[in-house]
């Protein structure tokens, strides 16, 4: 069980996000695998906040029995379940994660001391640089590099993971971007509308990426025509 520390003003902390959705399997391992300690090394309390985007198995219940602080959202979808965490995150700083084990939460402390070190706004990361065989479908990496291409046609953005759900940045920049989607595209907006519209100082990171616990929430061809539509789209109509 981790423990709670009161916070004053003074107080710096990093807000860990996790949208999750009948993630039963891996909540508690996803929680426990945050390095609090590292975090507390740099100077920074751990806000760790799970969003349950209404789960049937008890995710919600078995992330607060490990600590984390939990938020129940019934509107279901990944980008209704991250604006809902991001508007009750107290930290300065917010990283971003799954709950099915699949991103490097260990690299947490040394994402949020390079965000600090080199004064930036963004980080994002970069899924493919070192994937574990399984992690993710060869359907998916087509789609990936897809998504890539027309981020980089319709934006200029050139980053080797556009869908990366792993991100670092600074509180004070989100009440600046104007973000629409509830559902897989809010990935991708983000992206485009601290990289592309607010023209922050950002940086793609190399993570490890690893197979999930727990069965796959991705609908295939089916988000990812959804994803292209919509990029297109926030293009013209912002």
């Amino acid at each position: 069980m981790f423990q709670r520390t009161t916070e004053t003003k003074e107080s710096k902390t990093v807000s860990v996000i996790i949208p999750a959705l009948n993630e039963a399997e891996a909540i508690q391992d996803v929680i426990k695998s945050i390095p609090q300690s590292g975090l507390a090394a740099l100077g920074y309390q751990s806000q760790i906040l799970v969003v349950d985007n209404g789960s049937t198995d008890g995710t919600g219940e078995l992330a607060r029995q490990v600590g984390a602080e939990t938020v129940y959202e019934p509107r279901r979808g990944y980008g209704r379940a991250y604006k809902t965490g991001l508007a009750r995150a107290r930290g300065q700083i917010l990283v971003t994660c799954d709950a099915d084990l699949t991103y490097p939460t260990e690299m947490i402390p040394d994402l949020v001391r390079l965000l600090v070190e080199e004064d930036l706004d963004f980080i994002t990361t970069n899924r493919f640089h070192d994937m574990v065989p399984g992690a993710m479908s060869a359907r998916n990496r087509v789609g990936n590099a897809v998504l890539n291409l027309a981020l980089r046609l319709l934006y200029g953005i050139r980053i080797a993971d556009s869908q990366s759900g792993m991100w670092v940045l600074k509180k004070e920049l989100v009440s600046k971007l104007r973000l629409i989607s509830d559902q897989m595209p809010f990935s991708e907006e983000l992206k485009i509308e601290c990289i592309f519209y607010e023209r922050c100082r950002w940086r793609e990171v190399p993570i490890t990426y690893r197979e999930r616990v727990g069965p796959e929430k991705l609908h295939g061809w089916r988000d990812g025509f959804h994803n292209l539509i919509w990029m297109f789209r926030k293009r013209f109509v912002r």
